[in-house]
């Protein structure tokens, strides 16, 4: 009896090899947004017809590291106990939780920050960055209102500028200037928020072990 073609194996090898090239993707546009596709191509190990058989086009290419991104910033955003929670956690705790959570995922972050006006488009990266965006500027307001974060700035205002710093520190720790597995950049963050530094250092120890927070380097080997 005649055994069936063996599929799987080739379903397996178009998983990895589109695996492959998102992950390329994510590497080299983040270097170089004008990369090509052939160029991606090369860079991936792979032919132009098997890239192209995957991503009919550039535009295919980017939602498709869109989605991805987002997925991966919803699964890393944290559980926060709601605030009519008789036992709440604190602010500074919170954000803290949030600046280690954010930075396991912050190349994507990062990417989407880059292709936002010419490729992917504002209002899409808006889109997909809202949840986690959401999510520091509810922090940062509960810590206002309960004085531990400075209220110099709207709580959507600090937000923006703690979220370009951490952007800022990624890109130091990617260019090999600085070595941070996203606990520099929490305690940063807070001190930034209004936490007197001692404080904020001891609020990352408390949280740091409770977090499964890859280091930044090995995050991006990962990409």
């Amino acid at each position: 009896m005649t055994k069936p073609p063996a599929r799987v194996p080739q379903r397996s090898n178009a998983r990895s090899n589109r695996e492959r090239i998102l992950a390329t993707a994510r590497r080299e546009l983040g270097r170089n947004p004008d990369i090509t596709l052939e160029e991606l191509a090369r860079a991936s190990g792979v032919v132009r017809r098997t890239l192209f058989g995957h991503f009919p086009g550039r535009e295919a290419l980017l939602e498709a590291l869109a989605e991805e991104a987002s997925e991966a910033l919803r699964d890393a955003l944290p559980a926060y106990p709601a605030p009519s929670d008789a036992v709440a956690e604190s602010a500074e705790r919170s954000f803290a939780r949030f600046v280690l959570s954010m930075w396991t995922v912050g190349d994507r972050y990062r990417l989407l920050l880059a292709l936002a006006r010419r490729d992917l488009g504002q209002e899409r990266v808006t889109e997909i960055l809202a949840p986690a965006r959401h999510a520091a500027t509810t922090i940062l307001d509960r810590g206002q209102r309960d004085g531990v974060f400075h209220t110099q700035l709207p709580p959507a205002v600090l937000s923006a500028g703690l979220e370009a710093m951490t952007i800022a520190l990624l890109e130091e720790v990617n260019s090999g200037e600085l070595e941070d597995d996203g606990t520099h950049a929490a305690v940063a963050s807070l001190i930034a928020a209004g936490v007197p530094e001692k404080q904020a250092r001891a609020v990352v120890d408390e949280v740091a072990p409770a977090e499964d927070v890859a280091p930044a380097d090995e995050a991006v080997a990962d990409d």
